[in-house]
């Protein structure tokens, strides 16, 4: 099928058409999924940032600011990824292993004497790969993309034990280590890859065709199809972009530790679930905004770095991380589903006072 651009209905982002004419009170009462959006989760950026500044007298200091920076840039990097294939009501469970073997593959690669920019390239190209076979059996097989993204983990987390011996695989290549350690101009280069990464992803979605496709898509896979977008190649695009975000987190989760691991990346793909989802993108797709799944990450990374420092044990961190991320899919299900405050009706009123007379 053709990839033509779609109607003029279908070039509009919905939030574009519905969120642009409405505010956090409408006639019908309070509009929790615009407040939310708009400003909730700020506001619960800023409450949890001065709360744990409170509670951990170390949180606010310009080292352990640039350590959080540097920390979310992992998970903000995934979610980036994760973002694209939301947008499609689709899902990924494999970004995790994806970066474990990418991780491996990059360090396998710098380690046998290739240039380190070659081993980053080939780790990332792995994660697209990898993405690519994702999109392609959900896409032209019709298979269910938990289905297949959940036998993709499980396999390619077994490639990594496999290709490792279940050993870690260290790094002694000091030009990879700075991938994930270094600094350009006080920042830390994960934080400056998380920059361009997000730069790189916005203008694909909001200035861009494509990202317009994959909007429509998700709010409507077969409108989208009949206006002549192809709804396969997007979503078959959409998992390689997943894919090659897991692949250069891996490759910088490699570098900052000196070592590739095949545990690296055991659940990541939760927390970059839950930061887009925090960050207002529906799960049932069409609707989200690459700005909030930034904020959704920075406050995964300030509630486990606040953690850490008030020495909560880590099970606990485990508990309090599950119930973020019911709390998230509760936020996205109350958006599509909202309980409005509502005004009463001025034929609501007369009722009401003539049946009190």
């Amino acid at each position: 099928m053709s990839d033509h651009s779609p109607s003029p209905r279908l070039q509009m982002k919905p939030e574009s058409t519905a969120e642009s004419r409405r505010g956090p009170v409408t006639s019908s009462g309070f509009d929790f999924a615009y407040w939310w959006d708009r400003v909730g989760i700020l506001v619960v950026l800023v409450v949890l940032t001065a709360l744990m500044a409170a509670i951990a007298p170390n949180f606010a200091t310009v080292d352990n600011l640039l350590n959080i920076a540097r920390s979310i840039s992992i998970n903000a990097i995934l979610a980036a990824g994760m973002t694209f294939v939301i947008l499609t009501a689709g899902i990924d469970l494999s970004v995790g292993s994806i970066v474990a073997v990418s991780g491996i593959v990059a360090v396998l690669t710098a380690t046998s004497g290739l240039p380190s920019p070659v081993a980053v390239v080939v780790g990332v190209l792995v994660g697209a790969a990898a993405g690519v076979v994702n999109g392609l059996l959900i896409a032209y097989l019709s298979l269910a993309a938990f289905i297949v993204t959940l036998g993709t983990m499980t396999f390619l987390r077994g490639l990594g034990y496999t290709m490792t011996d279940g050993q870690p695989v260290v790094s002694n290549v000091l030009n990879f280590r700075d991938l994930g350690n270094g600094y350009i101009a006080g920042i830390p280069v994960p934080v400056v890859i998380m920059v361009v990464v997000y730069l790189v992803a916005w203008f694909t979605l909001e200035r861009t065709r494509y990202g317009k496709h994959v909007y429509a898509v998700g709010g409507n896979a077969e409108a989208a199809r009949l206006a002549g977008i192809n709804v396969r190649r997007v979503t078959t695009s959409v998992y390689a972009i997943a894919g090659a975000c897991a692949g250069l987190a891996g490759v910088i989760f490699a570098a900052r530790v000196v070592s590739a691991q095949p545990t690296a990346g055991t659940s990541y793909e939760l927390d970059a679930i839950a930061a887009v989802v925090l960050g207002g993108t529906s799960l049932m797709g069409g609707r989200g905004r690459l700005v909030g799944t930034l904020v959704g990450s920075v406050i995964l990374g300030v509630l486990s770095t606040g953690l850490i420092l008030m020495n909560v044990q880590f099970f606990t961190q485990l508990l309090i991380k599950g119930v973020v991320i019911i709390l998230a899919v509760a936020i996205d299900s109350l958006k599509r589903h909202p309980l409005r405050l509502r005004r009463p009706s001025a034929a609501g009123a007369a009722t009401a006072t003539t049946q009190r007379s």
